[in-house]
Parts: structure tokens; sequence; C-alpha cells
């Protein structure tokens, strides 16, 4: 915490803090509950049984390994793979641990917001910390909160840096340790460093000043980048985490897709919810920053634009936008500072308060309304990965042969709670099939050659590879089947 009041000079009141610690853990334990009463607890990705795969071969053998004895730089993220590792020493994880770093991470990033708000707008003065709270309950904060994965932390370390440009901080060296912290968090944390170098260029008043913060700032950035670099050559031999390689070659095809169709899907995940009606204010915001030449909050907005744009162009934006959401928490807060600003301003005269009150009053009853319905996507998204992948997992470690090779597209659940050898057809732990990650015929000769005795997948990721392949288990999940009747699989691969 006092990292944050450094950075603001500004510390919130014990009461407020208390606030926004009690509403982020209240509607993380809803959304907990719903889930337990309508399925039961889990985590709605599979990716999330990767980290805690990596976490629980670090804390009880110090292992860096997916499979115990075979290191592998499968983890997206390190640091956040490392701070699970901390449950397992303790005795709270799967669940307890991993919930709790989560909402601890939620309820820092409705500080940051809160704080940024009053240092922006001093005129805001509430008796509630509304913008914090309505951080704690956005449905697509709360959903990455309790995902299992390192997407929220990703966005707090990038609201932190903004913010800290925004409010004009000249701590370079503080930035640069951030951003390199970021990258240990996401290897998509070095966008961080555009923001931070414009701002720096643009708000500096001489060339020595800004030579002196640049150099500050990449000391700070290099410091840590560089131990980054070699870690992953040291377990992968690559310097970016096999992940950063695989995801670009197995979606290849979305990068093919028309922009405006892309676009379309970017706009669907981003706006449902209460993030349609800041709009306005991300507007109002971008034009009162252009007045006031605040290269800091413009910055801020290119950098969330700018994200947003990448993972259009190079990733499907699916699962409630979840690429894309370390970007959220800055596009929101910059909606939300134009809304402070509109209470405390005199635009509509005497109507003012009409305007005030329906903008409020909208956002107040739509975030609400999305809780719920959040909720409920997040207990059908826990349903589909539990229904499916760590079905499968547990039915192959129950009836599969103990020296089967399991060639597998979603390893997570499988890493987890099998012990079989795999070959990871994502290349996330194989990333020897990355080259031909999409080609079946390819695919089909490597397991061949590797022999592999079954495949587990969805069939139709693989159409032409499970056609006439005996099928030994599927899962019978009754949102796979809702959604495209489509269940996991497990054939036989090599014939007895």
């Amino acid at each position: 915490m006092a990292r944050v009041s450094s950075i603001f000079r500004s510390p919130l009141p014990r009461r407020d803090l208390a606030i926004l610690g009690g509403v982020s853990l209240a509607a993380g334990l809803i959304y907990l509950a719903v889930c337990a009463v309508l399925y039961r607890i889990g985590f709605p990705l599979d990716d999330s049984w990767i980290h805690l795969t990596f976490a629980r071969n670090l804390a009880e053998h110090g292992q860096w390994a997916f499979r115990l004895g075979v290191p592998s730089a499968g983890s997206t993220s390190p640091l956040w793979s490392a701070l699970l590792a901390v449950g397992f020493w303790i005795r709270l994880a799967p669940y307890g641990w991993t919930y709790l770093l989560g909402l601890l991470t939620l309820w820092a990033l409705t500080v940051v917001s809160e704080a940024a708000a009053r240092r922006l707008v001093p005129a805001y003065h509430p008796r509630l910390p509304w913008v914090g709270i309505f951080m704690a309950v956005e449905w697509h904060l709360l959903w990455a909160a309790l995902s299992g994965m390192e997407t929220l932390l990703h966005g707090l370390l990038a609201a932190v840096i903004l913010v800290a440009l925004m409010t004009g901080s000249r701590r370079y060296l503080t930035l640069g340790l951030l951003t390199g912290l970021s990258v240990w968090v996401r290897p998509d944390g070095l966008t961080l460093i555009g923001p931070v170098v414009l701002t720096t260029l643009l708000t500096e008043k001489d060339m020595r000043s800004r030579l002196g913060g640049l150099v500050k700032y990449f000391i700070g950035f290099g410091v840590l980048f560089v131990f980054y670099l070699f870690f992953n050559l040291l377990i992968g031999g690559t310097p970016m985490p096999n992940t950063f390689y695989a995801k670009q070659a197995e979606y290849a095809a979305w990068q093919s897709l028309p922009i405006l169709s892309r676009l379309n899907e970017l706009l669907l995940q981003l706006l449902v919810g209460p993030s349609f009606l800041l709009i306005p204010g991300v507007l109002a915001w971008m034009a009162r920053s252009i007045r006031k030449w605040d290269w800091g909050s413009l910055s801020a907005l290119v950098w969330s634009l700018g994200y947003m744009g990448l993972y259009l162009m190079r990733l499907p934006v699916y699962q409630h936008g979840r690429y894309i959401m370390p970007a959220m928490p800055v596009f929101f807060l910059l909606g939300l500072l134009a809304v402070v600003e509109f209470t405390q301003s005199k635009t509509f005269g005497r109507q003012h308060w009409i305007v005030d009150t329906s903008w409020r009053l909208s956002l107040a009853m739509v975030t609400l309304l999305f809780i719920a319905l959040g909720a409920r996507s997040y207990a059908r998204d826990v349903e589909l990965i539990e229904g499916e992948m760590v079905a499968a997992a547990k039915w192959a470690a129950a009836n599969l042969p103990p020296d089967a090779l399991l060639a597998v597209h979603d390893i997570g659940a499988l890493g987890y709670f099998d012990n079989h050898p795999l070959i990871d057809l994502a290349g996330l732990i194989s990333p020897e099939v990355i080259p031909f990650i999409r080609d079946e015929d390819r695919l089909a000769a490597y397991l061949d050659s590797q022999g592999a005795d079954y495949l587990i997948a969805f069939p139709d990721l693989y159409p032409q590879m499970t056609v006439g392949r005996p099928i030994v288990f599927a899962a019978d999940g009754a949102i796979a089947r809702e959604i495209d009747g489509i269940n996991m699989t497990i054939y036989r691969w090599k014939s007895p």
C-alpha cells in the first residue's frame, strides 16, 4: 500500500480502503456461491490448470516443469505461477489461495482507480468510493479475478503505470521496474514501453531531462527484463515462452478473417455490460485531454486501444474477451473520470442534474444487473471446463494404461489430474509441433513417429485425424452439447 500512496501522494482513508475491500470480497463470494449452487467450484479456463501444474511442481518438487523431470517454458506467466506455488506450500491450493490472490488483485485495482479519480478530479469527494466500487463489481474484472489466470494482475500493473503517467509521476526508475515486472506476468507487458517513452518525450521540458528520464526508465526495465530473457533461454531455449510462438501459429486462420468481422467480435466482447455507457465518457475525456495537452491521459487511451487492436489482429477475441481484459481497467477508468468531472460541471444548466443523475443511475443499474448475469456466465464457463477437460483428465488417469502416451490439445486439466506422458498438440510444452500446428497430415505423421497411443481433443479441432478412430471415452457435459453438440473425446490412436 505504501507504493500506491507514494505514486498518488493521496492515500485513501482507512474507511474507504475497508469499503473497497469488503465490496471486492462480497462480489467474489457471490460469484463463487452462484457457481457452487448452479454447478460446483472450479475454474472457467483450462489454462488455469496449466499455471497450477507448474505451481505444484515448483512447490512440491522444486522443478519448473509441466511434467516432472522435463523443464518447460510453457507458462505464459512465470510470476503468476510462482505466486500460485505459495498456495501449495500453505495447503490452500488449488482453489482457496488462487481465489484469494485474484480478489486481492481486484482490491488493489479498486484502490488505484479510486485514488486516481481523486487525484485527477480534485472536486471528487464522494461519501462512497464509487469509482473503485465500479471496478470491484464490473463483471469482466470479477470474472478475471476468479479465473485462476494472470489477466487481472497484468491489468493492475498496466493501470498503476498508466495512472502514474496521467498524474505526472517522474519516478522513471520505478516505472521501469514495474514495466519489467509486467513482462514476468505477460510478455505483452512490453507494450507499456510505448506510453512511457511517448509521455516522457512530450512532457519533459528539455533534451537533458528527456534523456535522463529514459535512461532511468530503461535501467529499471532492463534489470528485470534481462533476467526474464535469461530464464526463458535457460528453460526453453527461446527468449520468449513457448506460448508466445504457439498462439501465433495456432490462430493464423483468425488473422485471415475480414478486419470488420474481427472488429465486430471485439466490440461485442468489450461492450457487453455497463462499459457501453462509458463510451461517451471516454470520448469526453479524450477531448479534454487534447484541449489540455494531457499527454499522460492520451498515452493511456492510445495504449488501451492499441492493446485491444493488437489482439484484434493476432488472436481471436473469445471467452468474454479475456485477451483484451488487461486493457479494460484503464479504458473504464477514463470513462469514469469523465462521469466524475461531468457531475461537477453545469454543461446543461438547470437541466444538468437530470442528465447527470440519469447517466449515473443507468450506469449503476446496468452494473448491478451484470453482477447476476456475469455470475451465471462464470458458472457456465466453469461447468464447461469441469464437464469436458477435467472429466476427460480424471477418466484418463483412472482407466488408461500407466505407460500410455497421450496426444492432447488442451493440456491443463490433463497435466494436473493425470500423470501420463503427453504430446501437446497446442505446442505449449511440445514446441516442436509449432511449425505444423494446424497441418493434420503432418501432425498425424508426427504422432505415429512418436508412438502416441491415444488422442484427446474436441473432434472438430481435428476433423481428418479423428475419422475412423475408435472412441474409448466421450464426455457428456451439458454446456458443450448445448453450444455445438461436441464433447471432449478420447480416441485410440495406435492399434493394440
